[in-house]
């Protein structure tokens, strides 16, 4: 497995104010080329009660949640967040936003029904942190709902995002070879449920617990 820098919050909130202005096109594009918005959909539809989005990016969970639900949602990136709220806007939906680093969450313990995060876990400096923040915010009967990229089972696949990883890491600070179940593991946290799929299994859908 490729061994990544850590970046700095101010490295990765450099990059992403980059890509904030065609962030949600590209998103769109992939989901298109790769099928996924389905995949996001089941997941992220399971969302209920006090919900926190962590790195929300420019808002692609925002559609599959309840209309009815109390939305908190947060990212390092202020251009992120700003597209967001234009997606909740165009959606009708309220929504608090907060920049925040999800490494340090600002918020008690057991405050969120369920935590959501999709296609992140890849891009925080210390991801089993995160996961481990996203487990002390979510109440002990609550759920851990992610959506996530990592290796291919295919071992072409598998082979050539190796060996384009570090060139994609400096351009968008996404380590696309990663394995996200074992993040989550790592983290300590309990998985309820897993499906992989896409391309030798590339994309996962993670229903999780909080640690016991």
């Amino acid at each position: 497995m490729t061994s990544f820098r850590k970046l700095s919050p101010q490295e990765l909130q450099q990059k992403y104010t980059t890509v904030a202005p065609s962030y949600a096109r590209d998103q769109g594009f992939g989901e298109i080329f790769f099928f996924t918005r389905p995949l996001r959909r089941q997941i992220m539809q399971k969302a209920q009660g006090r919900i926190l989005d962590v790195a929300c990016g420019t808002g692609e969970n925002f559609r599959h949640f309840p209309k009815d639900s109390l939305i908190t949602a947060i990212d390092l990136t202020p251009a992120m967040l700003a597209q967001a709220k234009q997606e909740a806007d165009r959606l009708g939906m309220k929504i608090d936003f907060k920049t925040m680093n999800a490494e340090h969450l600002e918020f008690p313990d057991a405050s969120f029904d369920t935590v959501v995060s999709a296609l992140s876990t890849c891009t925080f400096p210390d991801p089993v942190a995160a996961l481990r923040e996203m487990g002390r915010v979510c109440h002990p009967e609550g759920r851990i709902l992610l959506f996530e990229h990592g290796r291919s089972q295919w071992g072409w696949a598998g082979r050539w995002m190796d060996r384009h990883a570090d060139s994609h890491f400096e351009t968008v600070g996404c380590r696309w070879n990663q394995e996200p179940i074992e993040l989550v593991k790592q983290a300590g946290l309990q998985i309820i449920h897993t499906r992989q799929a896409r391309l030798g299994g590339v994309f996962s859908q993670i229903e999780a617990a909080p640690a016991l």
